[in-house]
């Protein structure tokens, strides 16, 4: 290098490592402004592998603001009063403005994936709106049963349409985290070959954030119990104390019933079961249920209470136990329908359905 260019390089190094020529990081932030909103505090809840990291953001006169590093696009949930709001971002700068008493029409702007999300949210009005006017239905038919079970068929066909358009927000979007935050939620129940044909046509920029692996590892794990799959014999204790093995069912239909004496669904579809359980039980069916309890007396309660005379067991660590891990079970009731060689035929039966599934396989 000529010597006459020599002190012009060492300025432009200096002048690249001083402190105060540092280029910033970007940062995420938000403000806004909420008519109405007299609390002293909202909180964002920011992804912390399988929880939340909860941070307050002050609020005066309705006004707020946050800063912070967003490490990569993802689906944060800011909460205000009883109200949850679910806002996508990565290291830009968001706007929400809007009115306390119609929070779920809040403008949120500045961010492209909360655009998507938006675009996701009006493909579904037509469905909120008939569901609403549903639910306005069911409250007026009160003790009229024929009724509400025409509303809960009418329920069932929305619930489809909207599988339909979630499906295809998917596959027309793979490069939005909005999808991948779609499919996680499918995942708690979903089927896990539809949930692996849908996860397929994701990006692979989505597949390779945060929530996209630990999307890949659920499916993974929810393979497991697909239809067509043989379910691994295990052990548990019943109330007795005693060890049960799903070997020492082999031969029969198994129903195996995941619940808890906590779950409100649970325990309202056990009438049901009990029905199907005393109607098929001489037909070579049983039930084995597996509760996700964690104190046995509410546990034994439960099951005096709902009069449920089948085979129970329970390792009593909820949804840390070990079936539930093994068989990734985040949400209940949940239950698999094995054959007389162990092989899963049938998933999420409940109602009419567990009836007409077990009135086809044991004719």
């Amino acid at each position: 290098m000529p010597t006459r260019y020599l002190p012009l390089a060492i300025l432009a190094a200096g002048l690249l490592f001083a402190p105060g020529c540092k280029q910033d990081t970007p940062h995420a932030s938000i403000t806004g402004t909420i008519d109405g909103l007299y609390d002293p505090a909202i909180f964002l809840n920011i992804p912390a592998g399988d929880t939340y990291n909860t941070e307050p953001i002050p609020v005066k006169d309705g006004a707020f603001s946050w800063s912070g590093d967003i490490q990569e696009v993802q689906r944060l949930m800011l909460r205000i009063g009883d109200k949850t709001i679910p806002l996508y971002m990565d290291n830009s700068a968001v706007e929400i403005h809007g009115h306390i008493d119609s929070l779920d029409q809040l403008r949120i702007t500045g961010s492209a994936p909360q655009a998507d999300f938006d675009e996701y949210q009006r493909s579904l009005a037509d469905i909120k709106k008939e569901g609403q006017a549903l639910t306005d239905q069911w409250v007026k038919a009160k003790d009229n049963d024929s009724l509400k079970e025409l509303i809960r068929t009418k329920f069932d066909s929305l619930d489809e349409v909207k599988d339909e358009r979630t499906n295809q927000f998917i596959a027309t979007h793979p490069g939005s985290v909005v999808s991948v935050s779609l499919l996680s939620d499918m995942a708690l129940v979903g089927d896990p070959t539809l949930l692996d044909s849908l996860f397929r046509k994701l990006s692979p920029a989505m597949v390779s954030t945060t929530p996209g692996k630990a999307l890949q590892e659920r499916i993974a794990v929810l393979k497991k119990s697909a239809v067509g799959q043989t379910l691994m014999d295990f052990k548990q204790t019943d109330v007795n104390g005693d060890t049960v093995r799903l070997a020492d069912l082999k031969g029969k239909y198994v129903l195996i019933d995941f619940w808890a004496s906590w779950c409100k669904p649970c325990r309202a579809e056990n009438p049901n079961l009990l029905k199907a359980y005393n109607q098929f039980k001489h037909k070579n069916f049983t039930v084995l249920g597996v509760s996700l309890d964690e104190k046995k007396e509410s546990w034994q309660q439960a099951i005096a209470e709902d009069r449920m005379p089948w085979v129970q067991v329970s390792d009593l660590q909820g949804f840390q136990g070990k079936l539930a891990q093994e068989y990734g079970i985040k949400a209940i009731p949940c239950n698999f329908l094995i054959d007389p060689k162990g092989v899963i035929v049938a998933r999420y039966l409940r109602g009419e359905a567990l009836e007409e599934k077990l009135t086809e396989v044991l004719r």
